[in-house]
């Protein structure tokens, strides 16, 4: 899945999404909540807390 694909499907920007996968920027809860769904993924499954 595309970036923009998936900041379409959640409802950010794909800058944004690109911010989270390199690890510049931490999503609020609903953004990962939305990221999670989208891959039908447990949220702890996408997402670690270091």
């Amino acid at each position: 899945m595309s970036q923009q694909t998936l900041a379409d499907k959640v409802g950010v920007t794909r800058q944004t999404i690109f911010a989270i996968e390199k690890d510049k920027y931490s999503p609020s809860l609903e953004v990962a909540f939305k990221i999670s769904n989208v891959f039908k993924t447990p949220l702890e499954d996408v997402f670690t807390y270091k």
